[in-house]
């Protein structure tokens, strides 16, 4: 784990340094708490974490941070339907999509079978680059059909 951190560290490091910003205390407990942090999580999730700590960390910087770290390529955002984005860490993630109970909310992570291949020719003749993808299926899981 130590390395996988570091390297991620270091991916964050080089885009505040790209952008000119410096790892303050702030970036820098926000930037901890979300790699300790394992499954999904959203921003307002990680600003009640970050705004309870001492030192605090205030709801602004927590936002912000999460925005730099997403654009640093550590976790990855998406937004599940719902108003707000929910993350995701990069580093322990083979990639994946989501299938989503309407009901009670659950999650279903299944493999990505590389469709983004699929797709590549026809947009890179429409002079489309991929930078990513993302597929969610919305249905009602079992538990929730059995309650039917």
């Amino acid at each position: 784990m130590k390395g996988i951190l570091q390297k991620e560290l270091s991916k964050y490091e080089a885009y505040l340094k790209e952008e000119g910003l410096r790892f303050s205390r702030g970036r820098q407990i926000v930037f901890h708490q979300a790699i300790k942090k394992h499954g999904h999580f959203t921003a307002e999730e990680m600003a009640r974490i970050c705004t309870n700590l001492k030192p605090a960390v205030s709801r602004a910087t927590v936002y912000r941070t999460l925005h730099e770290i997403l654009e640093a390529g550590v976790i990855r955002g998406t937004a599940f339907g719902d108003k707000h984005q929910h993350f995701e860490h990069l580093y322990d993630e083979t990639k994946h999509h989501h299938a989503q109970c309407v009901r009670c909310h659950q999650f279903i992570e299944f493999p990505d079978l590389n469709e983004e291949s699929r797709y590549r020719s026809i947009l890179e003749k429409r002079r489309f680059k991929i930078i990513g993808h993302e597929m969610h299926f919305y249905g009602i899981c079992k538990t929730c059909q059995d309650r039917i």
